[in-house]
């Protein structure tokens, strides 16, 4: 009986460390400092460089920075764990971790909603999907929205405002969302 409940003990402790903010992958946060290995990955995905550093024994964490320019987007694997710092630029985590995308009501992250494009424009380098949302909210013709991050359309970030509500599509490239 008492190996029943150590067992249990040890499975709920366990469940407890493996969903702590410090071990999940996470948008929005930079891990600096103890980069050993430095990629350029074409397909612009952070899920790409998590499964880099899963394949390399030497990896105990990871940074993935979004494109700045078409094809820039970087991977860096490091040798311990650094702590890490808020920073809409990139996607870190820790080795095992599967990168998890903040899900709100208003923000679709890693999302693109193809068609139904009602006019388009770019952004200034420093703003983002809250943007597009406001402008996707003054329209009254606007049902949904999808920011595009600079990079992967462009140099410059772009808002689509949508007249139609389009299907989610998994991409690192967007936010979406849908306002009514």
């Amino acid at each position: 009986m008492h190996k029943v409940w150590l067992i249990i003990v040890v499975a709920v402790m366990l469940g407890a460390f493996a969903t702590s903010p410090e071990a999940l992958a996470q948008a929005g946060f930079d891990r600096p400092g103890g980069d050993y290995k430095r990629l350029a990955l074409d397909s612009g995905d952070p899920a790409e460089c998590a499964m880099i550093c899963e394949r390399d024994r030497r990896c105990r964490a990871w940074s993935f920075s979004y494109p700045a320019q078409p094809g820039g987007a970087i991977c860096r694997l490091k040798t311990g764990v650094p702590k890490r710092t808020s920073d809409a630029c990139c996607v870190s985590g820790v080795r095992g971790a599967g990168v998890v995308e903040s899900r709100t009501q208003t923000l679709e992250m890693s999302i693109d909603r193809v068609g139904g494009d009602l006019r388009d424009f770019s952004l200034k380098a420093d703003q983002g999907g809250d943007a597009c949302r406001r402008a996707c909210d003054a329209d009254n013709r606007c049902r949904a929205w999808t920011f595009a991050r600079a990079g992967y359309g462009g140099r410059e970030p772009r808002c689509f405002l949508k007249s139609q509500i389009k299907p989610p599509r998994r991409s690192p490239c967007c936010i979406s969302g849908v306002v009514r």
